[in-house]
């Protein structure tokens, strides 16, 4: 049976402790707000607005007053319910390991990988009812049970990309380039480089612009695309737990106390947009963060909220600040900024991920954070990423999100599709060609 383990802010001197890159500085006009969340200047923030402005107190015309379903649920008591661990049987890894043994013999490229050249005879049927688990039931699972010390780093990313194609056949892209050259990068590797990078980073003025190449705590965000997916080839010393939180349990709460923020986070926000496109062309985009989608007229779909975000793209991290060229987040902005993750910490709940395991979570309905870590010689947090997609039972894309969409799955190339065996930096953090 699954172990809930309630998510709470971190002490403050383990944030500043594990939270050691500089902040980025602010473009002209920003509010007083960083990457790292201040609960005290979220507070001041919270009690000037709401005394000094005519703050809303109805929702946006055609959002609901409550979301419910599986998906709404509390960390406090969701182990109660939801049992989100499912562990592999031996059968079930002894068919994972026919289903490696199968792919190495047909001599192919790792973009080929899917479901025909990575049979799965019984597990698939698993898989396939976890996927419907991820968009119709509680939004994450956890498949646990694999040994990663038994393979080799390829074969990790075989068994990870085949298990995975099972789930959401369909891969996204997560960078449009590779040491340079043009290619669909798949797979990501979240790690603290900084302490490998020595005389490479002043050579080529790497810069690290997002907390998941850092051991810094990392704020409640979603990725791109529909499913993302993460798997532990190694944990760290101390720390660096996986969260969790029901977006729809924060949508429910601030449709009931603060339905202004609910304006907000409909509204248009500029975005920056750090990753380089396949044309390299795009620096931001211009959207709302929060998205309703009402009950389908057969009623096979429920109403729905959607939201899409990463606080890095509204107040930058690190050496990637938020452009001047860009307006300032509003006060109203960033103060829906701190309520997400405060909330996400008070509804949140920590997966328990262990090494071995690879957990997804439905990136448009379930938020996601991690603590900050410590690393040691001999125990080092090294996750790989999968940002996917199941043409059967995705959600429908909301119109202003498609262009975002189509930067991760948009021609999509098997024949370009990459698979670092290496911790790297996306191509954001090289310098830019002029």
């Amino acid at each position: 049976m699954t172990t809930a383990t309630v998510a709470s802010p971190v002490p403050p001197a383990l944030v500043q402790g594990l939270s050691t890159t500089p902040a980025a500085q602010p473009p002209p006009g920003q509010p007083d707000i960083a990457y790292h969340p201040d609960w005290q200047k979220y507070q001041a923030r919270v009690a000037r607005r709401t005394k000094t402005e005519d703050l809303p107190t109805t929702l946006p015309e055609g959002f609901p007053k409550e979301l419910k379903g599986d998906l709404v649920w509390d960390g406090k008591t969701l182990a109660q319910k939801y049992d989100w661990t499912y562990v592999l049987s031996a059968d079930q890894l002894a068919e994972i390991d026919s289903a490696v043994v199968h792919f190495k013999s047909l001599n192919l490229p790792f973009g080929y990988i899917a479901q025909e050249t990575f049979p799965l005879p019984t597990l698939h049927a698993e898989l396939r009812r976890l996927s419907r688990e991820l968009h119709f039931g509680h939004g994450f699972f956890v498949l646990r049970g694999l040994d990663v010390d038994r393979y080799t780093r390829e074969e990790n990313i075989i068994i990870y990309t085949g298990v995975s194609s099972h789930i959401g056949s369909v891969r996204g892209r997560q960078d449009a380039y590779h040491k340079g050259k043009r290619a669909d990068v798949v797979i990501g590797h979240v790690k603290d480089v900084r302490s490998n990078l020595g005389e490479k980073r002043d050579k080529e003025q790497i810069k690290i612009g997002t907390p998941a190449y850092t051991a810094d705590k990392q704020v409640f965000h979603t990725d791109s695309g529909d499913i993302v997916s993460l798997f532990a080839l190694s944990t760290a010393a101390e720390g660096g737990a996986s969260r969790l939180a029901s977006t729809w349990r924060v949508y429910n709460h601030l449709a009931a106390e603060r339905p202004n923020l609910i304006h907000t986070l409909s509204e248009t926000w500029t975005a920056e947009l750090f990753t380089k496109t396949v044309d390299d062309k795009d620096r931001y985009m211009s959207r709302p963060l929060l998205y309703y989608t009402p009950a389908s007229a057969d009623g096979k779909t429920p109403d729905r909220a959607l939201l899409q975000y990463g606080r890095r793209y509204y107040v930058g991290f690190g050496e990637l600040p938020r452009s001047r060229h860009l307006p300032p987040i509003t006060e109203a902005q960033a103060e829906a900024l701190d309520a997400l993750h405060f909330l996400g910490e008070r509804f949140g709940v920590s997966t328990n991920f262990e090494k071995g395991d690879m957990q997804y979570v439905n990136n448009v309905a379930i938020l996601h954070s991690r603590d900050g870590f410590i690393d040691s010689e001999d125990k080092q947090r090294h996750l790989l990423r999968l940002w996917l997609r199941d043409p059967e039972n995705a959600w429908e894309t909301p119109a202003p999100l498609a262009s975002r969409w189509d930067r991760v799955y948009g021609g999509v190339s098997v024949d370009l599709q990459t698979f670092p065996l290496e911790p790297h930096t996306r191509s954001e953090s090289s310098p830019r060609t002029k």
